[in-house]
């Protein structure tokens, strides 16, 4: 996380110091992540990987965390770029605890999180949202995490989540590639430290740790047995003669406050009394910061003094490297130990042999350039080559050139190379699977997205490739083609226009989708079964080696086939077609969750028309009524209206919310609302006693939904007929109460919105019934809460907003009212179901209206209301 720098506020003891301590309390595990400090500060892949990850998320910050005793930033990209290097204390940060718990940490609102809102990342806003996957080392511990944030708050899906942990695996992985090569530097430093003394044994004493190791020889040097030596310097304190002992110490502790040489001849008093003369040479390393870290050197015995011969084929005979000396015609003068083991060869076969007969892929190589440049410049040369079946590996080559020939020293570094090419490939295929991922996901055309599939594999996967989908009917149809040869690419478009049309069902396209498995074939046999025209000719053309037909599956079905083609004398490899697969089942995925939405949409438009139906229009009442979903992929929901007439003709409304805003909550809303307009239909009761039948139906029946409701029925008598006046009886199960607009334009609330008790809780509820006179001309507004309510403000906040709304507009016709109150409150985007109906009583001394529309009602109730 930046602004590294920055002391550390105190930290959550419950959770981040808590983390820390159970990081340090495992002292495998701080090895383990020790041993994968880098060597430098910041790895390039790791940048990448952070760069990868940042993009992918959307996320403003990327970093790679090692965690030993504290918190080393590996790599880092975006805001977190600049703090490559640095060391944080692990109870200050966020990643402690992802590494803690071994899984990925997410936390969308780091404010709102009690184990990190008082650290100073969150109080000064640099972090508002983390996603951290934790790094597994090799072993098993946890070594690191590799983490996403940004400033603000926001929300991790799944597929986030997965995706940072496909990151992380690879972010583990360079880290070991990298461990690995510093190691193998540490190793290459030692036998050449080796070569320097003269000597046979190597040691390696971690300041870090304190762990000190010796090789075999310089354990039984010393006349220890392996089970015997701790690996501790005190072993190393015990065998020393106790009159060298302190210049032996002080040479060490010089070599490291110096960061330089170490160089020593002391005596060795062995368990036997006996004493031997030992010589050592070494050299302090340091980390990135300077700081010492290792000494590093060799040691032998020279109680028995040789001559200088003897000594240096003991050096190269002990050596770990291979070596070998060649004289001025290219013959082999000198093979070590390892040298036979690394080149299959005894010595007895090489000595005497000319170089480039007994290995003749070195000829013309770069083994043959490097070799012949050092002897003709005279400098030594370090490089790496690849040498052929049947050593097929790649080594480390280091010469020397001297009066005599030309000296040899290698390592192979196959293994190395193997693991590097297999990093580099896996994150060449994760980021091509993000690409396709953010391709699909990011339009509403999939099957547009598919048809650009092949822009994308090819050349990853393919030199050339065909997207093929199946439409409604049945019938395949080639959507998109690529070729990695820009001049060839009409070519493929002439293939592509021909080939279905004359391909049998036998063809692999046909196979694929048929059976969809992956079909494999060569060209010879897709000639063979197109007939003489455009496609094959144009096939021939091309002359691809072979084919391979990959399913677009998803959910049991074939939706398409994705067909790649590879050039003469090329061979996929067994991973790129699983990633070819990969990518082929997401397509698939894509455009079958495409076609499950266009059902649900065509299921859910029909279900919406069949649960919300439009309002009678009785004489001289203008009823409009609006609905909209909260759920965007249900596009229903549990708020309802309804506006009918009773036998008697008075009018109901009713307003009710079921709880939830999905297709069950939409199921539960239309069994109520049957119900309800069942009872206040066949009974022509109030109000107040539809809301009781209706409780006690749903406890008779069993359904267990909650719900509120508001139910309305407006009266008039003769009398209040022509004095202009209509009365609204009305009950309130626990919903927010209508409001009214007077016909002066004033806006009022029928009451407070506390209601009696809400449906489907106790069916013996006592309810009670309003009364209130309305003059014609005024207007009546039932609504749901989803129109009123907002995460960031109360509910009397947002009535309070409706009423100012409704009286800024009250002078509108009624259908442009509802259209405005909508698009002023909810921008048409409710964060809950919003469900209106609203009436108008217009004035009955004049003609009906024209924006009444016509005096629908139905035939058995009479055309003026009924007077209770």
């Amino acid at each position: 996380m930046h602004d590294a720098a920055r002391p550390a506020p105190a930290a959550d003891e419950r959770a981040t110091a808590r983390a820390a301590s159970a990081l340090r309390s495992d002292p495998d595990r701080v090895r383990a992540a020790l041993r994968l400090r880098p060597a430098e500060a910041g790895i390039p892949a790791l940048d990448r990987i952070t760069e990868l990850a940042a993009r992918l998320l959307g996320a403003r910050s990327a970093q790679v965390s090692l965690i030993d005793d504290v918190l080393l930033v590996a790599g880092a990209a975006g805001d977190a770029a600049p703090t490559v290097g640095t060391e944080i204390p692990v109870e200050d940060s966020f990643c402690g605890l992802a590494a803690a718990e071994g899984a990925p940490l997410v936390i969308r609102d780091a404010a709102a999180d009690e184990r990190v809102r008082d650290l100073h990342w969150v109080t000064g806003g640099q972090i508002g949202a983390y996603l951290g996957a934790p790094l597994a080392g090799p072993d098993g511990h946890t070594v690191g995490t590799l983490c996403v944030f940004d400033p603000q708050p926001r929300d991790w899906s799944d597929a986030d989540v997965g995706l940072l942990a496909q990151l992380a695996a690879s972010a583990a992985t360079e880290l070991e590639l990298a461990a690995l090569v510093s190691e193998y530097e540490r190793v290459r430093l030692s036998w050449r430290l080796a070569i320097d003394a003269g000597g046979v044994g190597a040691f390696d004493w971690d300041l870090r740790t304190g762990e000190l190791t010796w090789d075999d020889r310089l354990i039984a040097m010393f006349g220890y047995s392996p089970d015997e030596f701790d690996h501790t310097i005190e072993a190393f304190n015990a065998r020393l003669h106790p009159d060298d002992l302190p210049r032996v110490t002080e040479a060490l502790q010089t070599s490291i406050a110096t960061r330089g040489e170490y160089e020593a001849e002391y005596r060795v008093v062995l368990p036997t009394g006996d004493t031997r003369w030992v010589r050592a040479r070494g050299r302090t390393l340091t980390d990135p910061d300077g700081s010492a870290s290792r000494v590093l050197g060799a040691a032998y015995d020279t109680t028995d003094l040789r001559t200088e011969d003897v000594r240096v084929t003991r050096v190269l005979e002990a050596m770990p490297a291979g070596f070998y000396s060649l004289d001025r015609d290219w013959r082999f003068t000198y093979v070590n130990a390892a040298a036979e083991r690394l080149l299959w060869h005894s010595r007895d076969e090489l000595l005497g042999e000319l170089l480039w007969d007994a290995f003749p892929a070195a000829v013309n190589s770069a083994f043959e350039e490097q070799y012949r440049t050092a002897v003709r410049t005279g400098r030594p040369a370090t490089f790496d080559a690849y040498y052929p079946a049947p050593l097929d590996g790649w080594y480390e080559i280091r010469v020397w050139p001297s009066p005599e020939g030309l000296s040899v020293y290698f390592v192979e570094v196959t293994e190395r190379r193997e693991i590097q090419d297999r990093a580099e490939r896996a994150a060449q295929r994760l980021a091509l699977l993000a690409q396709v991922s953010s391709e699909l996901s990011g339009t509403l055309d999939v099957q547009a997205a598919t048809g650009h599939l092949p822009r994308l594999v090819v050349p990853a996967l393919a030199d050339w490739c065909i997207v093929t989908l199946v439409d409604d009917d049945g019938r395949p149809r080639d959507v998109g083609h690529w070729h990695a040869d820009p001049t060839r690419r009409a070519l493929v478009g002439r293939y592509a226009a021909a080939r279905l049309d004359a391909m049998p069902t036998t063809g692999p396209v046909g196979r694929a989708l048929l059976t969809g498995e992956p079909v494999h074939s060569p060209s010879s046999d897709v000639l063979a079964l197109l007939p003489p025209g455009e496609a094959r000719d144009t096939l021939a053309l091309l002359d691809p080696e072979g084919g391979v037909a990959l399913p677009l599956r998803a959910r049991g079905r074939t939706l398409g086939v994705l067909t790649l083609f590879f050039r003469r004398g090329w061979t996929p490899r067994q991973e790129d077609l699983v990633t070819a697969q990969d990518v082929a089942d997401r397509a698939g995925l894509a455009l079958d969750n495409a076609r499950l939405y266009r059902q649900q949409q065509q299921l859910a438009e029909g279900l919406q028309r069949s649960l919300l139906t439009q309002p009678p229009e009785p004489d001289h009442c203008e009823i409009a009524v609006r609905y909209l979903p909260a759920a965007e992929a249900a596009r229903v929901g549990g708020d309802w209206y309804d506006a009918f007439l009773q036998p008697g003709g008075a009018t109901m409304l009713v307003i009710g919310d079921v709880v939830g805003h999905d297709t069950a909550a939409a199921a539960a809303m239309g069994h109520l609302r049957g119900l309800l307009r069942g009872i206040a239909t066949y009974s022509d009761a109030p109000p107040v006693e539809v809301l009781r039948g209706l409780d006690s139906s749903m406890a008779v029946l069993g359904t267990e939904v909650l719900a509120t409701a508001a139910v309305a029925r407006l009266e008039q008598t003769d009398d209040e007929r022509e004095r202009g006046i209509t009365r609204l009886r009305w009950a309130n199960a626990g919903h927010l109460p209508p409001m009214v607009v007077q016909p002066d334009g004033s806006v009022a609330d029928l009451a407070s919105w506390q209601g009696d008790l809400m449906l489907g809780v106790d069916a013996t509820a006592v309810r009670q019934e309003s009364v209130v006179t309305l003059d014609r001309g005024a207007t009546v507004l039932l609504y749901t809460d989803g129109l009123v309510e907002r995460r960031d403000s109360d509910l009397d906040a947002g009535v309070r907003r409706l009423r100012e709304t409704l009286t800024e507009l009250a002078g509108l016709p009624l259908e442009q009212l509802l259209d405005e109150v909508l698009e002023r409150l909810v921008d048409g985007r409710p964060e809950d179901d919003v469900a209106l109906v609203a009436v108008r009583l217009h004035r009955q001394d004049r003609p009906r209206p024209a924006e009444a529309g016509p005096n629908r009602v139905p035939e058995v109730v009479p055309d003026d209301p009924a007077t209770p």
